[in-house]
């Protein structure tokens, strides 16, 4: 059968976050993938002019530079349900795991996880499409810090390259995140070029150690919205969002 999969990637410029809207066409059923809350009634209103019925809003991890736009996403849209892995420790609607899916009318996602970067990340997989949303992961040319939420460099190394590297080459990716302008990249071209993940474990673990990145200014307010994909406990300049 001929997957007729839709994917929309959509933009948050301040924490340069990557949205993406993936869509069963026939089905008309539809999911989102690491919604930030400022941009929730755009999203929202993408997903009704196109007719669609938002089944599951998911995120990759539990983010430490914005909230997401879960919670105001199933305020806006009634009946869409939020998913987050098990390992994150976060509360949502479906807790997911390695080898599940996510399924909105014939098209699905898989669940691959990818811990390092936090010890909940996890991996989408399309398979059918040869699309990866891998959160910050992989990003492109790049890779997310190790330094905080259970991360670990000698970790994130192994799983990408156990279980998003070791896709086909063609392998789309999409990030996360992308502070240069960049959409996508693939699997070959991170395997051939990207300056981190093509060293070798012990170096990149020595390059992740001395980084010395600043703490992330909206942490503070993100880990507590995040972990319970941004239901309750929002700052005060928020609340009135739910």
């Amino acid at each position: 059968m001929v997957s007729r999969c839709f994917l929309r990637q959509l933009f948050e410029k301040e924490s340069s976050t990557y949205t993406y809207l993936l869509a069963d066409m026939a089905a008309r059923q539809a999911i989102l993938i690491d919604p930030v809350i400022e941009t929730a009634e755009r999203d929202a209103k993408l997903v009704q002019e196109l007719g669609l019925e938002l089944r599951y809003v998911l995120n990759t991890h539990v983010h430490a530079d914005h909230i997401t736009g879960t919670g105001r996403l199933k305020k806006l849209l009634p009946g869409t349900q939020s998913v987050i892995s098990r390992a994150s420790g976060a509360k949502a609607d479906l807790l997911v795991g390695h080898g599940d899916t996510v399924k909105f009318g014939g098209e699905e996602v898989s669940v691959i996880p990818t811990p390092g970067h936090t010890e909940g990340c996890v991996t989408y997989l399309h398979k059918a499409q040869g699309w990866a949303f891998t959160g910050d992961a992989v990003l492109i040319r790049g890779c997310g810090r190790t330094d905080f939420q259970g991360g670990s460099a000698a970790n994130l190394y192994d799983n990408v390259w156990q279980n998003v590297l070791n896709l086909p080459d063609s392998t789309v990716l999409y990030p996360a995140h992308d502070y240069k302008g960049q959409t996508s990249s693939t699997v070959g071209e991170e395997k051939q070029h990207n300056p981190r993940l093509t060293k070798t474990r012990e170096e990149f673990i020595q390059i992740m150690a001395g980084l010395n990145l600043a703490y992330p200014k909206k942490i503070d307010e993100s880990l507590p919205a995040n972990i319970v994909c941004g239901l309750h406990d929002l700052p005060d300049r928020m609340k009135d969002w739910l």
